[in-house]
This record gives C-alpha cells, structure tokens and sequence, in this order.
C-alpha cells in the first residue's frame, strides 16, 4: 500500500464515480475496482440527487468487500437509516417521522434514492442496513477522515454508543440515542456529519440550496486551533459543496467535496505519506 485516494460526495452519479477511478488508475478485476498499490476511501454521501444510486453503492461496496476502499458514513446515509428505522417509543412513526408523517424536508433530499430503490422494499432495507455498518470517522494514524467535522470531544462522546470490536460504528441503541434531538449523542452526530453551526441573529433567515430556510450557517471551524493542533495529522472531509479552484482548506484539513451532487466534478485527493497538503494531488472527473 503506497497511499491513499480519498474521494468526495459522489451523490449518486456512478458513471462519473467510473471516470475518476479510471483516472486514478483503478481497474474493474474480479467484479470490484482495484489499484495494485493503494485503496480509496470515501467521505460519505454516496446516495441522493444523482441518477445511478443503486449503481453507486454497488461499486462503493464491491471496493469494500474487495479490500480496495474503505468508507465513512455521510449526513445521507444517517438520514436514510433513520428514515427506514421504526421509532420503538412512537408507535407507527420512524426516527425521522413527526406527527405521523414522514419529514418533508428530508423526504425532498432523499426522493431520488426512495424513488429507484422503492421505499420499504427489500433493497432499500438490505442497502440501509449496510449504511449502518459504514463508521462514522476513520482514524488511520497519519490521516483522519470524517465526513463533516472532526471534533474529539463529540468523538469521544459516541464512543459509548460504538460497537465494541467496531471504532466508530453505532449499535442499534446508538442510533436511537441519537435520534434523540437535543441529547449528547444528538449533537455529537451533528457534528461530526454537518459541522457546527451558528444561529444567525433573532429573524434572520436564507433559503439554503434545497429550497429550505435556515436559521443559522455552517462555521470554518478548520480555522479554529481548537479543532486542528498545529500537530495533529492531515483530516480529510467532504461535505461543504466547495467550487471554484481545488486547494486545501488549511494545512491541517483538505475538503474534497466539489458539489459533484450538483454538477460540479467529482473530486479526489492523492495522499502520498505527505505531512502537509499539496494542492497538486487533487483530481477529479465530469460526466
């Protein structure tokens, strides 16, 4: 193993998934794509808004099985666990259900992936049940992964609610804590899968890219030492719908989401044994 190829937020465009393994020198051998000297590894977010879901989590999970890829779970796929996971205490209504009705606003996100899969069949439980087996950090020594925002406090908050022999995967009572909103492990998620936010100021509001009004804004924390030491290794997400020239966010923490779920270029980045990011290991591949 000579590196690693961390890859951004595929949403769902397997074909343009193909055209960058391709690029990164991947071969499809043996029913899974394979590099003789690296493994990829992906931020999260394979699923919603493109048009190849089914597709793109059958490449992503014939990598794992392959041993050629290793993956962290993504804001989409805790949403969609707990858009198919029944709420024990609420009888008839889902961990994303209020008042007998499944969210609206998730709904919206998640129709593509509902619409191909069918909602409740056979394959969208046996697809949702492999997101659960998906960690939601990767910590690899020199590198770290997760999809939004490493934070060691909410980290080490989960770690209760992790599967034992499993670092960073949720057991069954995890998830419904948090599904809990408010609750420690609530916030922990949150953090980890959409970054912290900050409430904007009493009747201020924007319409986000879906269409839905928000009442506070995501936060670099990759700027705030708090977060990122001086010495702590290269963090890898995904995430933030970056556009425009591909760089790092900081010398700490590169972002390899470049908004492929909106037309923008699935983007990768070739780690090397390198201490510091160099923008001249990003590439990245259209439809």
């Amino acid at each position: 193993m000579h590196g690693y190829d961390v890859i951004g937020d595929v949403h769902g465009h397997a074909g343009v998934l193909k055209n960058l393994l391709v690029k990164l020198g991947y071969e499809h051998l043996q029913g899974a794509w394979r590099h003789r000297e690296r493994q990829a590894i992906f931020v999260g977010d394979l699923i919603d808004r493109g048009p190849e879901q089914i597709e793109t989590v059958r490449v992503v999970r014939s990598m794992l099985e392959a041993g050629s890829a290793q993956c962290v779970m993504g804001n989409h796929e805790y949403n969609a666990i707990a858009y198919a996971t029944q709420d024990p205490m609420r009888l008839g209504e889902y961990l994303r259900t209020r008042d007998g009705e499944r969210g609206k606003r998730h709904g919206r996100q998640h129709r593509r992936f509902l619409e191909e899969v069918g909602i409740d069949s056979p394959l969208h439980h046996e697809i949702v049940d492999w997101c659960r087996t998906l960690p939601l950090w990767l910590d690899l020594g020199a590198v770290r992964v997760v999809h939004a925002c490493w934070e060691a406090s909410s980290i080490a908050a989960l770690g209760a609610h992790c599967i034992a022999d499993r670092v960073g995967v949720l057991h069954e009572d995890g998830f419904l804590a948090a599904s809990e909103q408010g609750s420690a492990a609530w916030l922990a998620v949150e953090h980890c899968l959409k970054g912290p936010e900050r409430e904007l100021p009493p009747g201020a509001s924007y319409i986000d890219k879906d269409g839905n009004v928000r009442h506070s804004v995501r936060t670099a924390w990759w700027e705030d030492p708090s977060y990122v030491p001086d010495a702590s290794p290269l963090t890898f997400i995904g995430h933030y719908w970056r556009m425009g020239e591909m760089q790092p966010l900081s010398p700490r923490v590169v972002c390899v989401d470049y908004s492929a779920g909106k037309g923008g270029p699935l983007a990768a980045y070739r780690w090397n044994g390198e201490t510091e990011p160099d923008r001249g290991h990003f590439i990245a591949a259209w439809a």
